[in-house]
This record gives structure tokens, C-alpha cells and sequence, in this order.
């Protein structure tokens, strides 16, 4: 049987592979890249806890820590305590991260929190 995709926002961009993004990370880094791409919403969003995330990708704190900084780093997603957004990759890879895409998990805390600052 041919695979369907499903109704929910999930998708894996091939330049993680073509681009040799994947090559750059580690496993746990890989499994945490994974886990949020799928659970994350059409914005990239995702509020998984340390706890749950550790549980579910069986890695300790300090593991998950290091995938999440490995992630970072690469700018595959953004961070900032409790919630991660999966960025979209560098249009080309070789150009610097973009003002906009620097500051997009900050203007969407802002939306959420009202605007407040």
C-alpha cells in the first residue's frame, strides 16, 4: 500500500540530508530534531517539558541539554524556556541567520503574552 500523508503539520525538509545538516549532529541531537518536527505546530512550536521530552526520548537532563545546545548552534531550532521553535533552514546555508528568523521565537513570546514586555 502506497503511504498517505496524514492531516496533521508535520514535514522533514531533504536538505537536512543534501545539505549534510544531519551529518553535524549527534544521535540524541538527531532524536530530539526528530520529536519536535513532528510534534510541532505550522509555526515551528512546540511546549514538550525537559521532563516529558527526557522521558519520552529516554536521555538523561544533561543529554537532552546537549542535544537541544547542538540544535541551537546549528540553528535548526530556537529555544527559550519551556518553548522550542523548529526555525526553517538557511536559504542558502552558507548566508547568516536572517534578523527576522533571530527574532521570530521572541515576537511569537510576545504575541502570546499580549505584547506585553
Amino acid at each position: 500500500m502506497i503511504r498517505r500523508v496524514p492531516e496533521q503539520f508535520s514535514w522533514l525538509d531533504h536538505r537536512l540530508v543534501r545539505e549534510k545538516y544531519i551529518d553535524q549532529l549527534s544521535h540524541q541531537a538527531s532524536a530530539l530534531y526528530l520529536f519536535l518536527v513532528t510534534v510541532s505546530d505550522n509555526q515551528g512550536l512546540s511546549y514538550y517539558s525537559e521532563k516529558t521530552l527526557s522521558k519520552r526520548l529516554n536521555m538523561d537532563t544533561l543529554s537532552l541539554a546537549e542535544a537541544r545546545s547542538i540544535l541551537v548552534q546549528h540553528r535548526l531550532v530556537a529555544y527559550r524556556k519551556p518553548l522550542y521553535q523548529v526555525l526553517a533552514l538557511e536559504q542558502p546555508r552558507e548566508l547568516a541567520q536572517t534578523d527576522s528568523e533571530a527574532t521570530s521565537l521572541g515576537q511569537i513570546l510576545q504575541q502570546l503574552a499580549g505584547g506585553v514586555r
